[in-house]
């Protein structure tokens, strides 16, 4: 079983860490290649209807997560848009972009902030442990995506990713 998420606040980064019974290439596959980020991305109840992928230093990951779940009250049927650009790849290790709220097209959303997103991935004994570090423009702008229920949100979403790893056919 996979470790519980650890996350701490230092000033404006965040920095979540938590352990996956998984190999790394396989893991780092899951946060690299659509296939995978279809079944898990997003919180429990949305789906990922668009997602599409340029994995490349340069390239961009467009995305929309969509809330399907009648029991999420006023959330159901919203769609959340997301953009990311990569800065840096490092096949297994490391993977380094900034992620932005967006619209259908692409357009970046001025009134909310963006963040540099930083993943390790490191090999343990039982797995890969990843360590996800979020860094904002100041501190208001950490507390605003914490205030929206982003901690929440990602814990349900590495839920679902441990789900995911384990329905994937262990070899060997």
């Amino acid at each position: 079983m996979a470790n519980e998420m650890v996350s701490k606040v230092e000033d404006k980064v965040l920095i979540l860490e938590r352990e996956f019974n998984a190999p790394r290439e396989l893991v780092f596959q899951a946060f690299s290649q659509a296939e995978h980020l279809k079944h898990w991305w997003g919180p429990r109840g949305w789906t990922l209807p668009v997602c599409h992928m340029d994995f490349r230093v340069g390239g961009v990951w467009h995305y929309c997560m969509k809330c399907e779940d009648k029991n999420q009250g006023d959330f159901y049927g919203m769609e959340s848009w997301g953009k990311g650009v990569y800065r840096e790849i490092v096949a297994p290790e490391k993977i380094v972009y900034v992620d932005y709220f967006s619209d259908a097209e692409g357009n970046i959303a001025d009134n909310m902030p963006e963040t540099l997103v930083t993943l390790i991935f490191v090999e343990t004994e039982d797995g890969t442990k990843v360590i996800n570090r979020a860094e904002y423009a100041t501190a208001e702008a950490l507390q605003q995506v914490l205030d929206m229920g982003m901690l929440q949100g990602i814990t349900d979403t590495w839920d679902r990713l441990v789900e995911h790893l384990d329905s994937i056919p262990k070899i060997g």
